[in-house]
């Protein structure tokens, strides 16, 4: 019996340890602004700081953000927001833009941004998603596999929807670039020639 209290003993603080940053962590991530939530589900980045933030969007390294870079940052380019017109994307990019965009020239300088977080301003949360903006690839990989496979899960294993998905788009990108290759070897595309200019045999 001595032997199972001292067990007890040493796994308890450990268990109430455990159970108290598992609560934490969820509360936190109900807590958290728009931008937080995206670094942590599109780029497993928990700890950054406003600087950080502003470079990693910065996708042409310009050293400013411009409409379409805020777009690409609230993943509105990406196929999940295909639903959501046009205007209401370009309303919210908007939105944004009249927050950070303090001289109003279209775009937002490092400057603008850093004034803005060190205001106490976060960027809004529209509830058009976490901000996807990774190619197929590493939308699945990120968003998929790293939840449910890993390193030993076989070609058998991938059965969820999301594998099935995901490996029917490379077969069918596997048969398009077949399909464009024997085109490619052809001197004449008979396909190409309208049908105007053929002679009839």
């Amino acid at each position: 019996m001595a032997p199972a209290k001292l067990l007890l003993s040493l796994l308890g603080p450990l268990l109430l340890l455990s159970h108290s940053v598992c609560a934490h962590d969820i509360e936190h991530e109900q807590q958290s602004d728009w931008a937080t939530q995206h670094l942590a589900d599109e780029h497993h980045i928990s700890n950054f700081d406003g600087s950080a933030f502003f470079q990693l969007h910065d996708f042409d390294a310009s050293g400013d953000w411009d409409f379409d870079e805020i777009y690409t940052t609230y993943g509105l380019k990406h196929e999940s927001t295909d639903n959501i017109a046009k205007e209401r994307k370009d309303d919210v990019i908007n939105q944004v833009m009249s927050l950070l965009d303090r001289n109003q020239d279209g775009r937002v300088t490092k400057e603008e941004w850093m004034a803005f977080v060190a205001g106490g301003g976060k960027l809004p949360d529209f509830g058009m998603g976490p901000g996807h903006h990774g190619d197929d690839e590493y939308e699945y990989e990120i968003h998929h596999w790293e939840k449910y496979h890993d390193e030993n899960t076989r070609e058998e294993d991938l059965t969820h929807p999301e594998d099935i998905a995901h490996f029917k788009k490379h077969d069918e990108m596997d048969a398009e670039a077949d399909r464009i290759a024997r085109l490619d070897s052809q001197s004449i595309v008979l396909d190409n020639i309208p049908q105007k200019f053929r002679v009839s045999s």
